[in-house]
């Protein structure tokens, strides 16, 4: 999954100011929920030591509202520049959580790139169409409606010859709406990039739309029931519809990296684990795809384990005198690994899955699926034949 969005963090300076919080708006209180939430992770950020300006930028986007229905976190990143991030969530923390330090707490990205999905909604009938898409973390929202050209849609009753020439003409109106549709939908999916498109509606309107697609769009649809124009729907229902469309999205791409992966480990090529050959693929920009495990989430947050790093992102490494071999003659520190991992695989423009328990053994709960390699790079076949099975899977 892309993390791009965390692209303003490079080449800033910290302290920074980490926020993850509930941003769902209560049914009757509405943004005043959110506000008290926001004053819970402000004690704690007041009481590390974040001045009043970061404090003021962050709140600032707290407490506009993020125009989604239903539970959802938000996490932010901020220094005394302003707020670099700021990313919708799918699963709100149960815990407000604030903290103000060297580096940004980092390792709640994983799950918000897992979580997030960008997706256009299009709802149709054989007029027309309502269009929403969400895209960017969940703060790009937006919508339109989309009414076709062509009002004879109807099969009204009338003599057998005319009744012949009244369904021609709606079957045709309904034609030319769906094509009105498909092509905004064409538009809309260019310009924001969806990972899937919804269609939800009239069955027969759905059937002409879809076909009408571009062949770049096409193939993101899926199907879903439940939703209506107007008036009368069971919002409860299509929501539900549309939660679990988008899990299965969340899944089949995370399927998809972890067999990358065990097939990459599988061939003694393409594939590492462990820490140390974690850090030693990234710091050469071999990773396509860094994987964190949930076991590794859950060990950072008990006792976190820490990586060496230099100024660049690539300077990554098990010691400082790995980094110092890399280049680096000042501004070595060290840092939690997951800071530390991400950093450096948004120097390459890696992407990142997280890994919930049950869905892959890695050795320390990390993983790295591979742009390339050769022989100086980490082999877990190699790891095997000298018996070192250990690398392999395992615990963290």
């Amino acid at each position: 999954m892309k993390i791009d969005w965390l692209k303003p963090l490079l080449g800033h300076d910290g302290p920074f100011a980490t926020v993850f919080l509930d941003a769902t708006g209560g049914a009757d209180a509405g943004d005043r929920e959110v506000e008290n939430r926001w004053r819970s992770a402000r004690r704690a950020l007041v009481k590390e030591g974040a001045p009043d300006a970061v404090l003021a930028s962050i709140e600032d986007a707290v407490l506009r509202p993020t125009g989604v229905r239903g539970p959802h976190g938000r996490f932010l990143v901020a220094n005394d520049e302003g707020v670099l991030v700021d990313r919708l969530v799918r699963t709100p923390p149960s815990v407000q959580q604030g903290t103000y330090g060297p580096v940004p707490v980092l390792i709640q990205a994983a799950k918000a790139a897992d979580e997030s999905v960008s997706r256009v909604i299009v709802t149709v009938d054989r007029q027309g169409a309502d269009i929403e898409w969400i895209t960017a973390g969940g703060l790009d929202i937006g919508a339109l409606t989309v009414e076709g050209d062509h009002d004879e849609v109807s099969k009204a009753q009338a003599g057998r010859m005319q009744q012949r020439r009244v369904e021609g003409r709606a079957e045709d109106s309904w034609e030319r709406n769906a094509e009105t549709v498909a092509a905004v939908v064409d538009r809309v999916a260019g310009e924001h990039q969806p990972e899937v498109v919804l269609m939800t509606g009239d069955k027969q309107a759905l059937r002409l739309v879809h076909a009408a697609l571009g062949k770049a769009v096409a193939p993101l649809v899926r199907e879903i029931p439940g939703g209506a124009r107007g008036n009368g729907v069971n919002r409860g229902a299509l929501d539900a519809h549309i939660a679990e469309a988008l899990e299965a999205v969340r899944a089949e791409r995370r399927d998809a990296v972890l067999a990358d992966l065990a097939e990459g480990q599988g061939r003694g090529s393409g594939g590492v684990s462990s820490l140390p050959d974690v850090a030693a693929v990234l710091a050469r920009g071999q990773v396509r795809e860094l994987v964190i495990t949930e076991a590794f989430v859950a060990a950072a947050q008990a006792e976190p384990r820490h990586l060496w790093v230099g100024p660049e992102p690539l300077q990554i490494g098990t010691s400082r005198d790995a980094i110092v071999a890399l280049g680096a003659t000042d501004e070595i520190h060290e840092y939690p690994a997951g800071v530390a991992m991400v950093r450096a695989a948004l120097g390459q423009d890696a992407g990142l899955t997280y890994a919930p328990d049950g869905t892959v053994d890695l050795k320390d709960g990390v993983g790295a699926v591979l742009r390339w390699s050769d022989d100086e790079t980490p082999s877990e076949s190699t790891a095997t034949m000298s018996g070192d099975n250990h690398r392999l899977h395992g615990a963290v």
